[in-house]
């Protein structure tokens, strides 16, 4: 493997990441309803008490969990099937290097795409919090940073998969669409009507819940704001209980694998179809 080939690559991803007007879109929207968020929460100090980064992070978790999973899913399906249609994959794969090679430089440079996207948004969002003088809790704001980079990546890795499935880039949009509306809305409403529906048990209903991405996020991300899920109700309750202070490196860990099996599928299913 040449790590040469995989940094060209990831740079060209880079490029065409600052063209892609759906990326650039969703990255200004999350940007400025971050820091619309922030200037709430600020703007409320007064009479609910000093704002700081902590109540902050509570605000954008429901951002989060909209925004950065359709960034992900959207880029990832453009990113094989977009450049099959269009006939540059053919190109690449012309030159001196791998579908290994290929796909990894694709993958990380689209990854760190989104991770620069997520950082312009914290970033600017932390200034306007410190300048307005919430210095507080900055540790659950990191924590928070960190969660939405690693569900964005996980994200992107499931648009690969869709990418690496489907031929057309229309028809690799619209799957990741749909999907990102099935996990968004198999969420707190769909595993209540699940758990009603098949008379689930509490370990049942969590188990369901660790399958869903976003889920593992809001879980960890709420985790780390409160040190508690009681907000969850009796699963929060539960999963708490059951597996204390290893529930948040369980959880950080489930995401990674969301990031590695689906790019690894994606890679054998590439690999397989090859270009066409």
């Amino acid at each position: 493997m040449d790590f040469g080939n995989i940094f060209i690559l990831a740079q060209k991803e880079l490029r065409d990441a600052r063209k892609n007007r759906w990326f650039l879109l969703y990255a200004i929207a999350f940007t400025g309803l971050s820091l619309a968020l922030a200037w709430v929460s600020l703007s409320g100090a007064g009479n609910y008490g000093l704002a700081g980064f902590g109540r902050t992070s509570a605000s954008l978790i429901n951002l989060i969990l909209l925004i950065v999973p359709l960034m992900g899913l959207t880029l990832g399906a453009l990113s094989l099937a977009g450049e099959r249609e269009q006939g540059s994959l053919l190109y690449l794969l012309a030159q001196p290097i791998n579908q290994l090679e290929l796909l990894l430089g694709k993958f990380i440079g689209l990854a760190l795409a989104l991770i620069a996207a997520l950082a312009l948004g914290f970033g600017l969002t932390a200034l306007l919090i410190a300048l307005n003088g919430g210095g507080a809790q900055i540790n659950i704001y990191l924590t928070l940073l960190l969660l939405a980079c690693l569900l964005a990546v996980a994200s992107l890795s499931i648009g690969f998969l869709i990418s690496a499935t489907v031929k057309r880039g229309a028809t690799a949009v619209g799957v990741a669409l749909f999907l990102w509306l099935l996990l968004v809305f198999f969420g707190d409403l769909g595993l209540m009507g699940t758990a009603l529906v098949l008379e689930l048990s509490v370990d049942q209903l969590f188990a369901l819940a660790l399958m869903n991405p976003l889920q593992l996020f809001k879980i960890a991300a709420i985790l780390d704001l409160r040190n508690n899920l009681e907000i969850l109700g009796p699963v929060g309750i539960y999963a708490f209980r059951t597996y204390g202070a290893q529930l948040l490196p369980l959880l950080i860990g489930l995401l990674f694998i969301w990031i590695i099996i689906p790019f690894t599928l994606a890679t054998l299913l590439f690999k397989k179809r090859g270009i066409l």
